[in-house]
């Protein structure tokens, strides 16, 4: 017998399978920074390469990139801005729109966090054994999903079954 549930249950527990793995992968990076001192949550990353790429940019646009809610955006860039790695400025045309770029200090922290990241997408390639079908499967399933909701999926099966 299978003492993990979650496993066992195969498709009809992959949202909790795939966000279990995120958690402990996170946990671990967390764990990690924290090793070396660094004041950096783990999701930030995607922020921080999105700077690196287009300089001053709005929170509109970062959620866009990202395929974000505007509010984790929100969320997200006011924590960083609060630890110091975030400028934010109102736009010289419309006042109600924040404009993001990098700070010095997250310049500077950016030549060792980029050995982090490049540290940690070995650590996924040998976990995966450099095999990258799993990139194709997730682009598969988030084409399907653009394509239509899981909402309606879900809910055009649950009629299905109850009619």
């Amino acid at each position: 017998m299978n003492n993990d549930f979650i496993k066992a249950l195969g498709y009809k527990a992959l949202d909790s399978r795939l966000k279990r793995i995120s958690d402990r992968m996170s946990y671990d990076i967390r764990k990690l920074y924290k090793e070396f001192d660094i004041d950096v949550e783990p999701n930030w990353y995607l922020l921080f390469m999105l700077l690196q790429e287009s300089e001053k940019v709005s929170i509109s646009y970062i959620a866009e990139r990202l395929g974000y809610a505007h509010p984790s955006v929100v969320v997200i860039v006011k924590r960083m801005a609060e630890k110091g790695y975030l400028e934010v400025e109102s736009d010289t045309k419309d006042k109600r729109k924040q404009i993001i770029s990098l700070s010095e200090k997250a310049h500077k922290l950016i030549p060792k966090l980029e050995i982090l990241w490049d540290s940690c997408e070995n650590a996924i390639l040998n976990m995966i054994d450099n095999d990258l079908s799993i990139l194709t499967y997730l682009d598969n399933i988030d084409l399907e999903l653009q394509k239509t909701s899981f909402h309606h999926r879900f809910k055009k099966e649950y009629l299905k079954r109850i009619q």
